[in-house]
């Protein structure tokens, strides 16, 4: 604490209280302390040692209050100086931004108190950007939980209008209890009862001659075969024979049984329909579609993948190696075909497309091993994530930078080497990231680190992350 403080504090001094501590006291109690002398100067400052994220801020000694604090806080803390200097009121509250060198700015909320006869007011402040990241956070969360209902709302209904108005007959069964959770108007035709009737039932029962345990493990092990042969059974309702067909998965953690009924002869009737949508799909589809030979080599590719590549025709991506196009090249093709081809498919892979003119565009890849075909390939559906990366929250982008350096060391330089640059990469990055969070504070970046604010320094020059000012 300096002189000026203590010269403050010794005049208000009670002699019971010794000046030394009650300066001690004044310092510890509020994050940050004011002395504002009656012609609204800043007369002394007092940190707290604890809270080292203001840094020094003797530069504030001597400056009018208005220097350090923005406009709309001016108004306010005027307003409060003139009631406090009243007769009779003691103390006040107000909350205010202050402005260090009109490069960043934190509330602050202090409480206010006429503490002698020349208007001499003692301000103790809490950082209020705690609090502040908090709400801002609650606010985020509030948001999100607000898009995911809307998103669950949507969902739900397109799940609703998508089993009403599928010509297919579907039945939805919860393997742990054997029952029906969920069927279409088709279903309870095909089985001969009403939908209240048949939800909640269980399903072996619907059928002729059936034990529940015995026809879930029917039903599972077609399923889980490579080939699903349908199973012909009698419905109980409606006496009709029909052809069922499983599929297992799993949703929130819970093993269903999606069983497609149709009748006999319905199955040997070629589905043109379908054929058609899927075509329809490939040509007006938002999302990019590709097929690959085994070597990764383009085949065919829709509209969509040729305006993300900014290409103008099928005919000038054909016949060329989708590395071409990926922003990492071979890697990312040996990636997403090597991890196809061994587990027939890869969900979200996240990279970046290349168009012709070398921007580049954040995508999310599905790939699929297509095996069952006289020439095996790989179909590819590319999403645009460039948007979804934008709301997120931003993230320091020298890593990306940094590893694509030290992938290109690979082959040209020892692992000793390689392992150097890595050290390198990561401890830039997180310097940059201290100093970031700390709003180029070097004294908490370097108590963030554990460094010595004499070793940050060294190390900001090192990788070149002084400005010229700093110097």
């Amino acid at each position: 604490m300096n002189t000026d403080t203590k010269h403050f504090l010794t005049g208000m001094t009670m002699p019971l209280i010794d000046p030394e501590l009650l300066s001690e006291i004044v310092s510890t109690a509020a994050d940050i302390s004011l002395l504002i002398s009656g012609d609204a100067r800043v007369a002394a400052v007092m940190v707290n040692p604890g809270h080292p994220a203001f840094g020094r801020l003797d530069s504030w000694v001597g400056k009018p209050v208005a220097d350090i604090i923005t406009d709309e806080s001016y108004e306010k803390l005027v307003k409060r100086l003139a009631v406090i200097g009243k007769q009779g009121s003691r103390a006040l509250a107000v909350e205010v931004n202050h402005i260090d060198q009109a490069l960043w700015e934190f509330p602050v909320r202090y409480s206010m108190h006429n503490i002698g006869k020349d208007r001499t007011i003692l301000m103790m402040g809490r950082d209020m950007r705690p609090v502040a990241e908090m709400q801002q956070q609650l606010v985020m969360a509030q948001f999100a939980l607000e898009r995911d209902y809307e998103t669950q709302r949507e969902m739900d209904t397109r799940y609703r209008v998508l089993m009403e108005a599928t010509r297919d007959a579907v039945v939805l069964v919860a393997m742990n209890s054997g029952r029906i959770s969920d069927l279409n108007a088709a279903a309870a035709l095909m089985l001969g009862g009403s939908r209240q009737d048949l939800v909640g039932a269980a399903i072996a029962q619907e059928f002729e001659g059936r034990r529940r345990g015995e026809f879930l493990e029917t039903l599972s092990n077609i399923a889980s075969a490579d080939a699903v042969n349908p199973v012909e059974l009698v419905a109980r309702r409606s006496q009709r024979r029909v052809r069922v067909i499983p599929k297992l998965f799993r949703a929130a953690g819970e093993r269903l049984m999606l069983c497609r009924i149709e009748a006999p002869d319905q199955a040997n009737t070629p589905n043109t329909e379908t054929n058609e949508n899927l075509e329809r799909l490939f040509h007006e589809g938002v999302d990019g579609m590709v097929f690959l030979d085994q070597d990764g080599v383009i085949t065919s590719a829709n509209d969509a993948f040729l305006k993300m590549t900014d290409s103008t025709h099928v005919t000038s991506v054909r016949g060329r190696s989708m590395g071409d196009f990926l922003a990492r090249g071979g890697v990312d093709l040996r990636v997403l075909l090597d991890n196809a081809r061994r587990a027939r498919q890869l969900r979200m892979y996240a990279t970046r497309i290349l168009n012709e003119f070398k921007g580049e565009v954040a995508v999310e890849i599905s790939a699929t091993f297509l095996s069952d075909r006289p020439n095996p390939g790989f179909g590819l559906i590319i999403r645009d994530a460039s948007r979804a990366e934008m709301l997120r929250k931003p993230g320091f982008t020298a890593g990306e930078d940094g590893m694509r350096s030290v992938m290109e060391l690979v082959g040209s330089s020892t692992l000793k080497d390689i392992v150097t640059e890595t050290t390198d990469v990561v401890e830039k990055m997180c310097i940059q990231t201290a100093v970031d969070l700390t709003r180029n504070n070097r004294v908490a970046a370097a108590e963030m680190l554990g460094l010595s604010r004499q070793s940050l320094y060294v190390k900001l020059r090192k990788f070149g992350l002084l400005s010229k000012d700093d110097e």
